[in-house]
């Protein structure tokens, strides 16, 4: 453990780069003579040897210049716990194999509960994020909504014939698992039906109401509405309350997606940003985003409990029916479950609410600074307003024409530079299907001088860019 650390250490601390710049190619060279499964061991120190050089080819998420994904550097608490949860091995499938995990995960979630609003009918369980929260949100959607419009247990009869007319709402900005959710349920992906946005790239609810009419006139079958608290690109939030109404009163199931934004209920400044998310039928919530915790930790939430009934299994083994023990299986799609719970336990006892909140206003100021920085500075376009840390931008001095189409392509060519030579690592995206660079600040340790260096790199490499991109003459 403690060679492990120092190498750890030394790749990320010592040696600190955002990236090593190795591609694809190289990196399937270096490895290609490495024996995966080798006949007879070597001994440990000799597999931490063969391990180390991974470590220096990896994504440095803890250095400044590390600001593309939302992949948080995790925090010294978060890592102590991840070791400790990892050495004891506990399974959260039964009492018998994860005793005090199961009354520390059940501790946890009341008071996550309490933090976004839930009352004492409120009920959550640990997942791997927000792709398997949101899944467990629409999964349990479709179950409900089947169970009150046509009587039908899913669990044990299958989709009724009307399935097909099912149909779930999201903004069109909302994250792709919405999709990816539809098609696992056998609704496939044409079932999802996105609604415009407004200026603020929020859902619309006026074009909510008028795609609600539209579904209504082709007898098709509403049952979901996604609200996004923190889309992916922007950090957009949509007006949850507004859509919370919608829902209410059209029989929607209401889940909202907090999985980037939901750590905004930390902060005394922002957590109005999330009006509305206590009624939400269920919330997705990440903790390897803005809680700063190791990668795997997320929530799901539901505001009635009881409803947990609709995916229940029971197992002689694990839950037998009529057991007293608090056995958590019947709660998650996962069977075997990691004690992820113990993650943000030390982490909120280390640095309490207080103090996480600090850590998640800060990067949002840091954002609102950068985003000023972009718009008085005649190299870029600042594309859109930041919400939460997200700022979405594009290299474009002011002679150089927003229709051009070298714009997206001198864009990507900066990013893929500055990830090559390893000086910074930036995201991309697509906006009005034009090429644009993306910062995602979840760093609390990343300065306005930070960035600022980047843009100046960004500036370099664009001008070079501009001299040789497709369409100049020569």
């Amino acid at each position: 453990m403690e060679r492990a650390t120092d190498a750890v250490l030394d790749a990320f601390v010592e040696d600190a780069t955002p990236y090593s710049g190795e591609s694809p190619e190289s990196l399937r060279e270096r490895l290609e003579g490495e024996a995966m499964i080798p006949e007879d061991g070597e001994g440990v120190d000799a597999a931490l040897d063969a391990a180390e050089p991974i470590l220096r080819h990896s994504v440095g998420v803890s250095d400044p210049r590390c600001v593309a994904h939302l992949q948080c550097p995790p925090m010294v608490p978060g890592l102590a716990a991840e070791a400790m949860l990892t050495a004891t091995n506990q399974s959260m499938d039964s009492w018998d194999q994860s005793p005090a995990a199961t009354v520390l995960e059940t501790r946890m979630v009341s008071e996550l509960c309490d933090l976004f609003g839930y009352d004492d009918d409120g009920d959550g369980v640990f997942t791997s994020g927000g792709t398997q929260s949101n899944f467990m949100g629409l999964l349990l959607a479709r179950d409900w909504y089947a169970r009150e419009r046509f009587g039908t247990d899913v669990q044990r009869s299958g989709l009724p014939h009307r399935a097909k007319a099912l149909r779930l709402l999201c903004s069109e900005d909302a994250h792709f698992t919405a999709r990816q959710a539809a098609s696992h349920l056998g609704l496939g992906e044409n079932a999802v039906v996105t609604v415009e946005t407004d200026e603020k790239r929020r859902m619309s609810p006026d074009a909510l109401d008028r795609t609600l009419a539209e579904l209504r006139e082709r007898e098709l079958l509403p049952f979901a509405l996604v609200g996004t608290a923190g889309t992916t690109d922007f950090g957009s939030i949509d007006p949850l309350d507004e859509l919370a109404d919608r829902a209410e009163e059209h029989g929607l199931w209401f889940h909202v997606d907090a999985a980037y934004g939901g750590a905004l209920a930390l902060s005394d400044r922002r957590s109005d940003l999330l009006a509305g998310i206590d009624r939400a039928d269920s919330v997705a919530v990440d903790f390897h985003k803005l809680f700063y915790q190791p990668i795997s930790c997320g929530a799901f939430l539901l505001r009635d409990g009881s409803r947990y009934e609709l995916i229940a299994q029971n197992a002689s083994y694990l839950n037998p029916e009529g057991d007293s023990a608090p056995n958590l299986v019947a709660k998650s799609v996962q069977t075997t479950r990691r004690f992820d719970a113990l993650k943000p336990f030390v982490a909120f006892r280390a640095l309490g609410r207080r103090g996480l909140a600090e850590l998640v206003d800060g990067t949002i100021d840091l954002a609102e600074e950068v985003a000023t920085l972009l718009a008085t500075d005649s190299a870029f376009e600042l594309v859109a307003e930041p919400t939460l840390n997200a700022v979405v931008f594009r290299y474009r001095p002011d002679d150089l024409d927003a229709t051009d189409e070298r714009v997206g392509w001198i864009n990507e060519a900066i990013r893929e530079s500055l990830l090559r030579e390893g000086e910074a690592v930036v995201a991309r995206t697509e906006v009005d299907d034009v090429g644009a660079l993306k910062f995602t600040l979840l760093n609390p340790r990343t300065t306005l001088s930070d960035v600022a260096a980047v843009l100046d790199r960004v500036e370099r490499r664009g001008d070079s860019l501009r001299a040789v991109s497709p369409g100049v003459e020569r």
